[in-house]
């Protein structure tokens, strides 16, 4: 499930809310500027940052639905007043969430969510599955793709997949800074679409299921293919390299989420970094 359906869900679900908004961040904070929450008297959806901040914000939000008012701000300091040591200060603002409000907050997750990073699973074997369910839980877009609907069929509710011949077709049409991780059932089917991923020079991950000898194998084919050897730099197999050593499906998974999701930072650090280059060489008149 996405997190627009889940507000939507949360939305639909409650007749009186409490959007909580920090407003202003100075010094360190648990959560950056903009970060919401909503407050219903028997739930709440999303975080602000958990411990005494989150909890005391929870507390004036159902104060405002039990005594009907609208909005209050808040100035909280996050040090051993409120049994914090983070050591920064936030101003949150609370306010009543009507049509208008609840109409602004789904297109917001909308627009994030339409700037998440797409992730193709290529495999819906074991440790395709629990990959699925792990990029689930993070603010990615992810897909899986597999030649066998049985095998798709068997993934959890609210993971997308898709049936498709020829998978490395997926990947010449993917959208620009997409990542890829292949771990099908077929090896040489393997290769050819990691193959066709390492064209993609604006991906920040390809990875492949393996062993380093399959990684040779397929280094060896590659350039036999006429690929050049310099792209076999990018590909990161086996995947999660941590080192653990542990094969169990899950345990792969998880290092590879991680993986996943630190290459995808690096990238868009550099691409933060080459704007602001560009932004002083104009300045500077370069």
């Amino acid at each position: 499930m996405t997190r627009s359906s889940e507000l939507a869900d949360f939305l639909a679900a409650h007749h009186t809310i409490i959007a909580c908004e920090l407003t202003s961040v100075r010094g360190s904070s648990p959560r950056e500027q903009g970060t919401f929450m909503l407050v219903a008297m028997g739930s709440i959806f999303g975080t602000i940052g958990g411990g005494a901040l989150e909890y005391m914000v929870i507390e004036h939000a159902r104060r405002l639905i039990a005594e009907g008012r609208a909005e209050e701000v808040m100035d909280v300091p996050l040090g051993p007043e409120i049994g914090q040591c983070c050591g920064g200060r936030v101003g949150v603002d609370l306010r009543h969430a009507d049509a208008a409000v609840r109409a602004t907050l789904v297109e917001r997750i909308a627009a994030e969510e339409a700037k998440e990073p797409q992730i193709y699973i290529f495999g819906a074997g074991h440790v395709g599955r629990a990959l699925a369910q792990i990029l689930a839980l993070l603010p990615v877009r992810s897909e899986v793709i597999d030649t066998r609907q049985e095998e798709l069929s068997a993934l959890p509710p609210g993971v997308s997949w898709r049936r498709v011949a020829m998978p490395e077709a997926v990947v010449r049409s993917a959208p620009p800074g997409s990542s890829y991780v292949v771990l099908t059932h077929d090896h040489a089917l393997d290769f050819l679409i990691v193959a066709e991923a390492l064209k993609r020079a604006d991906s920040p991950y390809v990875g492949m299921v393996g062993s380093q000898t399959k990684r040779a194998k397929f280094s060896s084919w590659f350039r036999g293919e006429g690929g050049d050897p310099a792209l076999l730099e990018r590909l990161i197999s086996p995947i999660g390299r941590q080192g653990l050593g542990d094969k169990r499906p899950a345990i792969i998974a998880a290092l590879a989420a991680a993986e996943i999701m630190v290459h995808i930072g690096q990238r868009e650090a550099e691409i933060v970094r080459g704007r602001g280059a560009r932004k002083l060489g104009a300045v500077n008149g370069r």
